[in-house]
């Protein structure tokens, strides 16, 4: 059988990421790829690191792009900043908090657990009390927003406690960078990663870090190698570091970075507060219409993440039933719930590209047609609620 090219259908990404493609960073894709040690790809680095700089309100000059998934940024901190032994407060809230136990353990370290409900912020008090229990713990970790529950906790007050009492802190910030408000250097955060597939609107690949002083010199002072080659920053900055010349580490991802840079350009053109302020909105026009149909949010208002709306499935509704619907017969995709939340909370993602007034009224009116079968929710209310939204700023 001769296989021939594959064609994806048009799809609208509202789901837990990827998100929509820009159409802007698709065309920028596609242009000719160069050597990754040609002079004007180093100078487009150059211009990365710039860029990141400004999505991350940071000056650290250990800003770039991991050539790999936020996964791969999430394991680029921890095997840079942990050695064996070193004990680790984890702060788990959702799925995203046991990716990060995974991590100390295989670095051989101790993870110290602070658990709270899923669909809760991570709990201050009980922050202070481990850091209190364990004093010779060396680094906080936590994520900033939960991508899992849509819930997001206070980076800034997490941060102070663990520096309180001597403590790096590693932030996850896959889903907020680009969505919602993050202030590395005003909240000196240590070391921090993040992803292209969510607020940013560029395709999976590449995981947006960066360290300050205080982390970098944990870094260039480790009694032992870090136990990635791959990852190791003291390598790795020998490519991704300053000035023209630049030692060969690997072979960057060229057009992927062709991409992100594209869609960091866009979010300088758009203003990083009117990303935040945009994303805010279209989830205020998103929740007005859920509600209108009698749905419910999982997460309390003051601690929700606007990018990623947990929705609460209503009983006798066939949670899988549904999103293939939407997907055949809309092409519309939205996000199951992961671990405990499976099959009880669908996940709408307002990321990026993807948030917008004409997807938040599509997204509601393609539910309410599939739902309208249940008997469950009240028809015709949930595209009008959310356009008296959208209407109500001139």
């Amino acid at each position: 059988m001769a296989i021939k090219s594959f064609i994806p259908p048009q799809r609208t990404l509202m789901g837990p990421g990827p998100s929509d493609v820009s159409p802007r960073v698709l065309a920028a894709l596609a242009r000719p790829t160069i050597g990754h040690l040609d002079p004007a790809f180093v100078g487009m680095m150059d211009e990365m690191k710039q860029l990141l700089q400004y999505a991350f309100k940071t000056k650290n000059e250990l800003t770039f792009p991991v050539s790999a998934p936020g996964s791969a940024g999430m394991e680029t901190c921890f095997v840079n900043l942990l050695e064996p032994g070193d004990k680790v407060i984890v702060c788990q809230n959702g799925v995203f908090g046991g990716r990060m136990k995974e991590n100390v353990e295989r670095c051989g370290g101790v993870a110290v657990m602070v658990e709270d409900a899923w669909g809760t912020v991570v709990d201050p008090n009980k922050v202070e009390q481990a850091l209190k229990a364990h004093p010779d713990a060396k680094v906080l970790a936590f994520v900033h927003a939960e991508t899992s529950t849509g819930v997001q906790s206070d980076a800034k007050t997490l941060t102070e406690l663990a520096h309180k009492h001597d403590c790096l802190v590693i932030v996850d910030a896959v889903t907020s960078l680009g969505g919602t408000p993050l202030e590395v250097d005003a909240w000196n955060i240590d070391a921090i990663y993040s992803g292209t597939q969510k607020c940013l609107s560029a395709p999976p690949g590449l995981s947006p870090v960066s360290f300050n002083e205080r982390a970098a010199t944990v870094i260039k002072n480790r009694k032992s190698k870090v136990q990635s080659w791959f990852m190791d920053l003291n390598l790795v900055m020998g490519y991704w570091g300053t000035g023209a010349k630049r030692a060969y580490h690997h072979t960057a991802p060229i057009n992927n970075l062709y991409g992100l840079h594209e869609s960091l350009v866009i979010l300088q053109e758009e203003g990083l507060e009117n990303a935040w302020a945009r994303h805010a909105f279209h989830h205020r026009a998103l929740k007005a219409g859920l509600e209108a149909m009698g749905l419910r949010l999982l997460v309390k208002e003051s601690d929700r993440l606007p990018q990623l709306n947990a929705v609460v499935i209503p009983d006798g509704v066939d949670d899988a039933a549904v999103r293939t619907r939407l997907l055949k017969e809309f092409n519309l995709e939205i996000g199951a719930g992961l671990g405990s939340l499976a099959g009880k909370v669908w996940r709408i993602g307002l990321m990026g590209h993807a948030c917008s007034a004409k997807n938040v009224e599509y997204c509601l009116q393609s539910l309410e047609q599939v739902l309208a079968d249940t008997g469950v929710i009240k028809k015709g209310v949930a595209v009008a609620a959310a356009q008296s939204v959208h209407k109500s700023v001139v």
